[in-house]
């Protein structure tokens, strides 16, 4: 069966059980049935015929996750169109380039504010409808000609990179791609939860634009569960108690926030609580290196018994694991998450890759590790440890980009720019990004994700870490922290003082090249909002480095002073 048989088909078992729901001001659940989310589908395929669209046109999605956003991505894709999700956090003219590379002849929009967006793209700019138009008939069971049966070669989505560094390109997936994709998903979740009766509970908070919440989407839709849809991330705790989901998934930054305010909050208790917990943690961690500490386990036992059970309640008291990807995992927040009895199961993919390459298997994760390649993708390691991929997985190629696409998949591997190693039980780890390797003017090549961890982990009120020095005589690092006294450049406990020690730390255990030599402390952290972030959570490195190129020379000026 073809992914959309086999979601239609699941939707027509669940014609009276729910299956997709929306959180409305972090109060209520609005949910539809299997049958509910079927007529409203047929109802947007009615729509869609009526404008003369055909198999093959390309239709741009352009608002927050929803019901209805759900509905006409299936309506879509059954009249055999190309479907365009457009990311609805970026800025307008991000947006303006997607359309015009895409060029699609047409873009459903969710409110007014977002066709504006589109109609300002000008002569490029494609007809644009609603969703109130395409689901204003009063009519809900709309009869109509079967969903067109995909072949495995043909593309059903065209879906952009988040565009850390130049402008994004629009990644091809086939009918191919997703349908195998979602043998996978499935097998791994069927591992997580193992037999059961009731439906799965599914909560999702990233919007459908990524491959990987895309994935998420139909996954869920093709199996016994419910997906509760996140409409305001400022009301993310909120929401999470309504959904009470069993797993959802995650970016790194959102794992360490909650991690950073589950530590803050102790440490503002203070006294027996506090030290408690630093000792309950450093115990753990040690267990984890397979060394014993007597007091230590005495405060994991106790922590175990009147501390993590509330926390576990805070975070979720019904999920099962947390899912992780986009981006490396800081190791100790996995630990941190493990210790208190919630695992993490990290994934890698690219979008190139319909999202996944490697997945943990629930059970056996190893903190720092992205998990084995999935059964039928193989994976290797080519020139500068390079991950290179090939599978059922891998896209045909970027829309309109046929020597970028002759790159990315020359001698019959999609090339993905990361670097890699697995270890002999097959678990893959992400050391870097080639485009982001810093060349020092010595000609040393330095990852800078390695050491930006580590940084990190040593100054835990930090929000993110970047490391500068291309083409530099050493490294420096700009340290962010999320709101400061400028005139004393101390930041919520943070002080120069305190960013050295742990400099002098680090570098005391490394080779001179690599040893951070200055920094400069960012008072605004980097948001998706201010240009700094992709809506992923990812640096934009380019941006920051044009945002802070002054800063950044007087870094080096003083050290050569």
């Amino acid at each position: 069966m073809t992914f959309l048989e086999l979601i239609f088909a699941r939707l027509e078992r669940a014609a009276a059980q729910a299956v997709l729901a929306e959180v409305r001001d972090g109060r209520e659940l609005v949910s539809v049935t299997g049958g509910d989310l079927l007529s409203m589908v047929a109802q947007a395929r009615a729509f869609i015929r009526a404008r003369g669209l055909r198999p093959g046109d390309r239709c741009a999605l352009y608002a927050p996750n929803s019901i209805r956003w759900v509905a006409l991505d299936l309506a879509l894709m059954s009249e055999g169109l190309i479907v365009v999700p457009l990311d609805p956090r970026q800025v307008p003219g991000e947006v303006a380039a997607v359309v015009r590379d895409a060029t699609p002849s047409l873009a459903c929009c969710g409110d007014a504010a977002f066709a504006t967006t589109v109609a300002a793209v000008g002569n490029a700019a494609p007809p644009v409808v609603l969703f109130d138009e395409v689901f204003a008939s009063a009519t809900k069971s709309v009869e109509g000609p079967p969903p067109v049966r995909h072949a495995d070669h043909d593309a059903v989505t065209i879906v952009y990179t988040s565009g850390t560094s130049g402008e994004p390109k629009g990644v091809v997936l086939t009918a191919r791609n997703i349908t195998f994709m979602l043998g996978c998903t499935n097998a791994r979740l069927d591992q997580l939860m193992g037999a059961r009766q009731d439906p799965e509970r599914v909560f999702q908070y990233a919007p459908f634009c990524f491959a990987a919440a895309r994935v998420l989407l139909l996954t869920s839709l093709s199996r016994n569960s419910l997906l509760t849809l996140s409409t305001d991330l400022t009301k993310l705790s909120e929401e999470l108690k309504l959904a009470a989901p069993h797993y959802f998934v995650n970016v790194p930054i959102f794992l360490e926030r909650v991690r950073r305010k589950v530590e803050e909050s102790i440490r503002a208790r203070g006294g027996f609580a506090a030290g408690v917990y630093s000792r309950a943690f450093r115990a753990y961690l040690k267990r984890q290196r397979g060394e014993s500490d007597f007091s230590g386990s005495l405060a994991l036992r106790l922590a175990n018994s009147i501390m993590f059970p509330a926390i576990r309640a805070s975070i979720g008291p019904h999920v099962k694991a947390l899912i992780c990807g986009s981006a490396p995992l800081a190791p100790e927040t996995q630990l941190f998450f493990m210790m208190l009895g919630i695992p993490v199961l990290q994934v890698y993919g690219l979008t190139e890759t319909t999202a996944i390459c490697t997945m943990d298997v629930p059970g056996r994760p190893v903190p720092g590790r992205v998990g084995p390649a999935v059964p039928g993708i193989e994976m290797t390691v080519g020139e500068h440890d390079e991950i290179l991929v090939r599978g059922p997985n891998v896209f045909p190629g970027y829309w309109q980009r046929p020597q970028e696409t002759a790159k990315a998949l020359a001698g019959g591997w999609f090339h993905t720019g990361d670097q890699g190693e697995v270890d002999a039980a097959g678990n893959w780890r992400i050391t870097g990004r080639l485009k982001n390797l810093l060349v020092l003017n010595s000609g040393h090549n330095v990852a800078p994700e390695p050491l930006e961890h580590e940084l990190a982990a040593h100054i835990p009120e930090a929000q993110q870490v970047v490391l500068i020095g291309n083409q530099r005589s050493y490294l420096s690092a700009l340290v962010v922290t999320s709101g400061s006294n400028a005139a004393t450049n101390v930041s919520n406990g943070i002080n120069p003082a305190h960013i050295q020690s742990a400099l002098d730390a680090i570098n005391a255990a490394l080779p001179h090249y690599k040893q951070i030599r200055a920094f400069h402390v960012v008072h605004e952290p980097f948001t998706v909002e201010n240009g700094m972030l992709t809506t992923m959570g990812k640096l934009k490195r380019d941006a920051i480095a044009a945002r802070f190129a002054a800063e950044i020379e007087q870094l080096y000026r003083k050290k050569s002073a």
